[in-house]
């Protein structure tokens, strides 16, 4: 039996809300939900630090990271966690105690970690967030709306790699750097992955003027959700960009290219037809070389590639063989970006005056 218990508009405050919460109106937060009750992908808890792990640090809505203590409260989002390098994890079936698996502000049961890092920090729930009637409140509340974009399509270029950590971020970061001292107006945005402020404000601070990511959209992951609406994400994120007058969008595109919701965003139709060229990163030229591949066979042109590679000089030169494409530095990237859009197969394309 589910209790509704009165919550103190002050309790509130005073927890460590995290980066998945960055949209939610807490004035809205009236009720706390316990007993029999199963979180759903985005329903908001708040939760009790047990015992501090991996994460030692929580990822503040407002940017700041903030150290963790046992006892302490936070406000995080349920959501399922894909990352090799760190956990994966799974939403559990009620209130029990769990994980929490991203610093940006997840809760979930952790299945299997990477064995080079330590165990992961322990929350209890104490219960889910509700409005005044009692209803669970979830991200998806304060999304973005769904939208169209008529008009001239902005140049859409998007990061992809062959895993976590491969520089992603980073490259996409450079990109946009690059168009922005060429003159573009650009957007962007992070269609899939796990939500994280830094992210975010990397691609800010490399000069896009707007970034959006699948948190303005209620997901505070994109692990195990729909194929349809990875497309959704996709679609809605650039519709935005577009309609905010971005003459450019740098997408970044999470985890590598097996993983199923980067597969299953790559073979979309829709990804395929709105994207003009890739810049691909990895760690060595093996991975380059299947990547670029896997990449080319849905007809995309790869324009380049980047990332931890590019920090050996012989693996770079490795790469630059086995691929027959240019590997650039993140400097090099954004040096390059607008001789980089001249060899795109769209013939409208040209650099704004």
């Amino acid at each position: 039996m589910m209790q509704i218990i009165p919550l103190n508009s002050q309790r509130i405050q005073q927890a460590k809300a995290a980066y998945t919460t960055h949209r939610v109106n807490f004035d809205q937060v009236a009720t706390l939900l316990r007993g029999n009750i199963a979180p759903q992908v985005g329903s908001l808890v708040l939760a009790k630090i047990a015992e501090v792990g991996h994460h030692t640090k929580i990822e503040l809505a407002t940017g700041r990271k903030s150290y963790l203590f046992p006892g302490d409260e936070i406000i995080v989002s349920y959501g399922d966690r894909y990352a090799p390098d760190q956990f994966e994890a799974e939403i559990p079936r009620d209130l029990s105690a769990c994980h929490l698996v991203a610093a940006g502000g997840v809760a979930a049961k952790v299945i299997s970690q990477h064995n080079k890092i330590d165990i992961p920090t322990s929350i209890i729930p104490i219960g889910l967030l509700g409005d005044n009637q009692g209803k669970p409140l979830n991200l998806a509340q304060w999304s973005l709306p769904l939208t169209n974009f008529i008009g001239n399509q902005p140049l859409i270029l998007a990061v992809l790699g062959t895993s976590m950590n491969a520089g992603k971020t980073t490259t996409a970061a450079y990109l946009i750097k690059g168009l922005v001292e060429a003159g573009w107006k650009v957007g962007a945005a992070k269609v899939t992955g796990t939500g994280a402020g830094n992210d975010v404000g990397m691609m800010k601070d490399a000069g896009a003027f707007k970034v959006f990511d699948f948190t303005d959209i209620g997901f505070p992951t994109t692990y195990k959700i729909s194929a349809k609406n990875i497309e959704m994400i996709f679609s809605t994120l650039t519709n935005h960009l577009a309609t905010l007058g971005s003459e450019a969008i740098v997408i970044e595109i999470a985890d590598g290219l097996y993983q199923q919701e980067t597969a299953n965003l790559l073979a979309s139709s829709i990804f395929r037809r709105n994207v003009d060229g890739v810049i691909f990163a990895t760690s060595n030229a093996l991975g380059a070389a299947a990547g670029v591949k896997i990449i080319q066979d849905y007809d995309i042109p790869v324009l380049g590639i980047s990332g931890r590679v590019t920090t050996s000089p012989l693996a770079t030169r490795e790469t630059e063989k086995a691929c027959d494409l240019p590997v650039f530095t993140p400097e090099m990237v954004s040096a390059e970006a607008a001789s980089l859009i001249s060899y795109l197969p769209t013939p409208q394309l040209a650099l704004p005056v």
